[in-house]
């Protein structure tokens, strides 16, 4: 499979960028376990929850995804390479006010601990990755699991559920 090309939502870790439609942006968050909470904390702060005319309300993602190789800026999870482009993809057409939190799971081995902090941890119950979350009202409204993530009707539906 030939390399997709990188998207321009991609930030540094632990970075924000804005991106997107004109008058539409994509306010972009990156974490890895080391700096989550913090920036979890940040990418939940940046809430309007019911919206208003000057400021439409904000639908929010999390993107749980395995570390890319720097040497090749690809991940080790295959489901992940086939995903990441589709969801950025359906992002980007979206005419809605969107922010994502890109979560970065760590390398293989860390991953597959039983223990990983996101397997355990009962906001996310992460079983697989890629796996793509709309959080509202501080809880999962909607996710697509790592066997469903690039299916780009079910992007759609979670995208346009209410």
């Amino acid at each position: 499979m030939p390399d997709a090309p990188i998207s321009p939502i991609l930030t540094e870790q632990g970075g924000v960028s804005k991106w997107g439609k004109e008058g539409m942006p994509l306010k972009a968050f990156d974490a890895d376990l080391s700096n989550f909470d913090q920036v979890f904390g940040e990418f939940t702060k940046s809430e309007t929850p019911e919206g208003s005319p000057s400021e439409p309300r904000q639908l929010k993602f999390l993107l749980f995804l395995a570390d890319k190789d720097p040497s090749t800026n690809r991940s080790w999870c295959p489901d992940c390479n086939v995903a990441e482009p589709i969801i950025y993809e359906k992002l980007e057409a979206s005419n809605s006010n969107l922010v994502l939190l890109r979560a970065y799971v760590g390398d293989r081995p860390t991953w597959r601990n039983p223990s990983h902090p996101w397997r355990v941890d009962p906001r996310f119950k992460l079983k697989g990755v890629p796996t793509l979350i709309r959080w509202e009202n501080d809880a999962v409204a909607g996710r697509l699991e790592d066997y469903e993530a690039h299916i780009g009707d079910k992007i759609d539906s979670i995208l346009a559920s209410n």
